[in-house]
């Protein structure tokens, strides 16, 4: 009866799925005939241009019915009944993150996240735990970031009692068994050893280090060295400090029955201790390593250049920042000014962009930049600085404001397409303590903007004579040369410490 109810399972969210694709196809097709059938006329057809598309207006957010309360353990529970689907999804925020890790143990956290999960619980060793999720096409995963640590689960309604209590236990009582241990370091030293091969990876990694600084939590990455110094008790340390219910947000979104569901988590988090003496770690701060200069990596195999441009930035919480992402519209995407200029206009790049991009409780950067061909390194890059300062210096025109407008609008409400998507949002608001209106504020924020306030915060957050330039690209196919840009361009070793060297040939 086992085996068939497994297969029964199994089949049932086989044909969910199935259905859901062909009810998506014809409701896309019928879309488009639609629309076609409005828009052709034989022998009449004109095509469009997309300026003279027209789009509803975008409406006010509505967020779906929630409940939030709080377990005498001090654990905050988001609930969010959504009956269209017989599945049930829930997710834990913990407050603990990779900048809290010692220096000498960087990947610390990474390792803690991983380990949880693919070491199995007290209860059901790591091969069981799959087993047990498999049978039920259900899912729990955990990890560790820079600013937080997650868990989540997912699983068929009928599974759920199943599924959260092995949800409950990898939070509760991790085994972080040493083989998984070991086979997660192998993991990562592979990944160390990879970590030159994309001149993308390359160039965000140490742009960070150029902005934040390479000892900063926030630039730092996993050496060899630093993984050899992690044993299994500094996972179980690491875990203790962080993972107790009055440091943790959890929020459940599907097809279930609000009373159930409280019951449910009562009798599988209800007794787990807080820890009365647990107090957030102060974070670390933060100032610009960097102040200017040109800085360059050289990879004599590349037939293009990659460029990043920026400095410092700010956080989410900035009274300036919905007009920053207004600034952000007019300078980037199709019909941006970027775009139009650095790559249409003047044919220098494959893709660029240029954007303030905050961070919720520590300042994020501004980043600019793009690929461009070797030889068109030094023009690509002083395009791209003019167009921040022609930012700066000339008012952006009605059209390009509606525009910036409309997108940041669009794209801001996609985030809060489903319920789980919405439940997220509430989730991360609260634990970085964002007031409950921010949301909303925000979005009347980018309705008032005016093109005073774009060209506003252009110049007060813009800052010219703080901007890193960093290039990865071939130094003997860039002509003309980087000292066109300055006079000492500052070169970069991105050799990886304890690599062994080749042995020579006898």
């Amino acid at each position: 009866m086992k085996i068939k109810r497994i297969r029964y399972n199994k089949k049932v969210k086989r044909l969910l799925y199935s259905l859901l694709m062909c009810l998506t196809f014809v409701l896309v097709s019928f879309d488009l005939s639609s629309a076609m059938a409005q828009q052709v006329t034989p022998g009449k057809y004109t095509p469009k241009h997309y300026t003279d598309l027209e789009f509803k207006p975008v409406g006010e957010i509505k967020l779906p019915e929630y409940e939030r309360y709080q377990l005498k353990n001090g654990m905050i529970v988001y609930l969010m009944e959504n009956h269209e689907l017989p599945l049930v999804n829930g997710s834990a925020l913990i407050h603990t993150g990779s900048r809290f890790e010692p220096n000498n143990e960087v990947g610390l956290a990474e390792l803690t996240g991983g380990v949880m999960r693919t070491g199995g619980t007290v209860k059901h060793p790591p091969d069981e735990l799959n087993q047990m999720l498999e049978q039920r096409a259900a899912s729990v995963e955990t990890n560790i970031g820079d600013t937080s640590g997650t868990a989540a689960f997912g699983a068929l309604s009928e599974d759920v009692d199943t599924v959260f209590g092995l949800f409950a236990e990898v939070l509760q009582q991790p085994a972080f068994a040493e083989n998984q241990l070991e086979l997660a370091k192998t993991q990562m030293k592979g990944a160390i050893a990879r970590r030159n091969d994309s001149p993308d990876d390359i160039a965000g990694r140490e742009f960070k280090k150029l902005i934040y600084g390479e000892n900063s939590p926030y630039a730092r990455i996993p050496e060899y060295s630093s993984l050899n110094n992690i044993t299994r008790d500094d996972l179980v340390t690491f875990y203790q400090q962080y993972y107790y219910p009055n440091n943790m947000i959890l929020g459940i979104e599907g097809d279930f029955d609000s009373a159930k569901m409280k019951a449910l988590i009562e009798k599988t988090f209800g007794n787990w201790k807080a820890n009365p003496n647990f107090k957030k770690p102060a974070l670390p701060e933060v100032s610009q390593a960097k102040t200017g200069g040109v800085f360059f990596v050289n990879q004599p195999q590349l037939t293009q250049s990659n460029v990043l441009i920026g400095h410092i930035g700010g956080k989410f919480t900035s009274e300036d920042y919905p007009e920053l992402d207004v600034m952000n519209g007019v300078m980037n995407g199709f019909g941006g000014r970027l775009f139009n200029e650095v790559r249409s206009r003047q044919g220098l790049a494959y893709s660029v962009y240029g954007y303030w991009s905050p961070r919720f409780d520590y300042p994020g950067m501004f980043i600019a930049g793009g690929q461009t061909r070797s030889d068109a390194t030094v023009q690509f890059v002083k395009a791209v600085e003019e167009e921040i300062k022609r930012i700066q210096t000339q008012p952006v025109t009605p059209q390009e404001l509606a525009f910036a407008k409309e997108s940041t609008l669009n794209s801001f409400v996609f985030n809060f397409q489903d319920p789980a998507q919405t439940l997220s949002r509430l989730m991360r608001y609260e634990y970085y303590g964002y007031p409950k209106d921010f949301l909303f504020t925000y979005q009347k924020q980018v309705e008032n903007t005016t093109v005073e306030d774009v060209q506003r915060v252009a110049k007060e957050h813009l800052k010219l004579d703080k901007l890193v330039f960093l290039v990865v690209g071939n130094q003997t196919a860039i002509n003309p040369p980087l000292t066109q840009l300055a006079s000492q361009v500052m070169p970069i070793d991105i050799t990886i410490p304890g690599t062994p060297k080749p042995q020579a040939s006898q």
